[in-house]
């Protein structure tokens, strides 16, 4: 119905853990439910910014949520779609692995990360990856949505390998660009031997 707002910047706060961006576009204020994340991405105070929506009604009641992107919009639909995740649980999931490394964690199955956001446990992780997998591993390349080459340690033990470097203090950005580098090594690709894979990464993101 809405499929996106474009104004300045009017007020934001905080309702409980909901962070709620108000829009003013063209003297009407919209309020919309935003991931903490969408504010670091804002404009100066007083430039026009464009927020993706999705509308929600449920309990006869009007819900607007605001993204940075379609793509991220269209991720929040998809989660949405799996039973047992609301809106809410959705939006923990994009704030706490943002769009690129939430869409990478599920495609290869990795549901300690997913289960690393508020309000997602061990079986709502693994339905998740069960759903979406599929679909997510076609869409991510129509959306155009950039995540780990083939060259990425093979599933059985990437896992393992993103969860170390993890627990050592790095970040899911900073992991994801290490594996992509040290994964053209060859040998190394073919390597299903996890140490290897935490040690040439170490090596990578120590330099």
């Amino acid at each position: 119905m809405i499929g996106y707002l474009k104004g300045i910047v009017a007020a934001i706060q905080k309702n409980g853990n909901r962070t709620i961006l108000t829009l003013d576009v063209h003297q009407v204020g919209y309020d919309l439910q935003v991931v903490p994340r969408l504010l670091q991405q804002l404009p100066s105070s007083g430039d026009s910014v464009q927020v993706f929506t999705h509308l929600q009604l449920r309990d006869d009641q009007l819900t607007l949520f605001g993204f940075a992107s379609a793509a991220e919009r269209d991720l929040f639909r998809q989660l949405t779609s799996v039973s047992g995740v609301g809106p809410q649980v959705a939006m923990a999931l994009l704030d706490t692995l943002g769009l690129e490394d939430l869409v990478q964690a599920i495609v290869v199955g990795n549901t300690r990360l997913l289960a690393k956001a508020p309000g997602i446990g061990a079986k709502t992780a693994e339905r998740i990856a069960l759903e979406l997998k599929t679909k997510l591993a076609e869409w991510r390349e129509q959306a155009g949505i950039v995540t780990l080459p083939a060259a990425s340690p093979i599933s059985t033990i990437q896992e393992d390998v993103e969860m170390t470097l993890v627990a050592l203090g790095y970040t899911n950005s900073e992991i994801a660009k290490a594996l992509t580098a040290v994964g053209k090594n060859t040998a190394l690709a073919k390597n299903a031997d996890a140490e290897a894979w935490i040690r040439a990464a170490i090596t990578w993101l120590s330099q």
